[in-house]
């Protein structure tokens, strides 16, 4: 990458295209080269901010500007227009988490970018973190033997006023879900980073506390994997204040490995910083137990020193420009953004129809989409 200025453009002006803007600000090599929307007056706003150009095309933004990536911000449902946009005019795309709310866009994105020889990639940035990155080394190295259970945690809370804060979110049509779309994403990722590919799942959602919504606001679901391992997954938007996110793994030799990702009242793009640092919470490997208040030490300092709401998206535009400088895969792929889509998909897809998930997961029309149901879930 020495040497080479990469052109950056962002397409949507959401709170999180803020994140984004300031850690392109903060690479060397990478310059705002543009932004998009589809109100004028947003993209003139967000251009003036960070002085940049305001685009209301994105081929035309692609082209003058010369854009090498183009970064997806607009809300998940409406990704897939941007993106394959973007890439038909010659940009890499980087996708905001999930890749969308659709299996099939999920599916078109892939296909536009492989048709263009574009790279394509999805926002998962908590797999820079210290911890987390600690926990995939472990299991790399063999320490826990083979990763059999997985557990995933994420307890937090959405009030009113957050759901009402833009008129896309909380509907089915205009946001796709509920916290399984927009807040799990992360620790989904880390799930299937963690421990692979997925043969089978049982979910189901609710909505328990939030009736001006029409989405969930919890879901659990067991995991059955292709390594033969199992999983748990609860996430809720339903505990006030906020609480935690943790992923935590268990080996066949007993040992057990685990991070929390997120603490205290949980982030909102735009609106909270990060509340606390991400920390392992468990590690029971034989002679490296008292290496934890070590790590938790060095977590806490490396938090304090940084906006860690900016820096690891830095970390991962950087890995993205290092993948298109190298001609080689991005850390996070497409096929990895739509692995999680699948995932929260299944869940959504079990709950209708009363009936554990196989895999893989096919595209459904847009009719099949999941609505709320009355069948009763036994």
């Amino acid at each position: 990458m020495a040497g080479r200025i990469y052109n950056i453009s962002i397409a949507g002006c959401s709170k999180v295209a803020h994140l984004h803007a300031k850690a392109i600000l903060s690479i060397p090599n990478a310059r705002l080269a543009g932004v998009w929307s589809r109100t004028t007056s947003k993209a003139e706003d967000f251009a003036s901010l960070y002085k940049t150009q305001a685009y209301s095309d994105i081929s035309k933004m692609v082209t003058e500007n010369k854009s090498d990536l183009v970064i997806i911000c607009n809300a998940h449902p409406y990704h897939k227009s941007p993106a394959v946009e973007a890439a038909f005019a010659g940009a890499n795309v980087l996708v905001e988490k999930p890749l969308a709310s659709d299996l099939q866009d999920c599916d078109d994105i892939i296909k536009a970018c492989k048709n263009s020889h574009v790279r394509l990639g999805v926002i998962s940035q908590r797999r820079w973190y210290e911890p987390v990155k600690r926990v995939k080394h472990a299991i790399e190295q063999g320490k826990i033997g083979k990763p059999v259970l997985a557990v995933v945690t994420m307890l937090g809370w959405r009030d009113k006023a957050y759901y009402d804060s833009d008129a896309w979110r909380g509907a089915w049509k205009t946001e796709g879900g509920g916290v399984l779309v927009n807040q799990a994403p992360h620790q989904l990722d880390i799930l299937l980073w963690y421990m692979g590919e997925i043969d089978e799942v049982y979910g189901i959602w609710k909505n328990l506390n939030h009736p001006y919504i029409e989405v969930d606001d919890t879901a659990v679901a067991i995991v059955k994997f292709k390594s033969g391992a199992i999983g748990n997954i609860l996430v809720s938007n339903s505990q006030k204040p906020g609480l935690y996110g943790k992923v935590h793994v268990h080996g066949e030799n007993g040992a057990s490995v685990g991070v929390q990702t997120d603490g205290g009242a949980m982030f909102i793009a735009g609106r909270t910083g990060v509340t606390e640092p991400p920390v392992n919470d468990l590690w029971t490997i034989p002679g490296e137990e008292d290496l934890l208040k070590q790590w938790i030490r060095e977590d806490i300092e490396i938090f304090n020193n940084c906006d860690a709401t900016v820096r690891y998206m830095q970390y991962q535009i950087e890995d993205f420009l290092h993948s298109i400088g190298n001609r080689k895969e991005p850390a996070v792929t497409g096929e990895d953004g739509r692995r999680t889509v699948e995932l929260f998909t299944s869940i959504y897809r079990s709950t209708r129809d009363n009936m554990p998930v196989k895999f893989p997961l096919k595209p459904e029309p847009s009719t099949q989409h999941p609505a709320p149901s009355n069948k009763s879930f036994i």
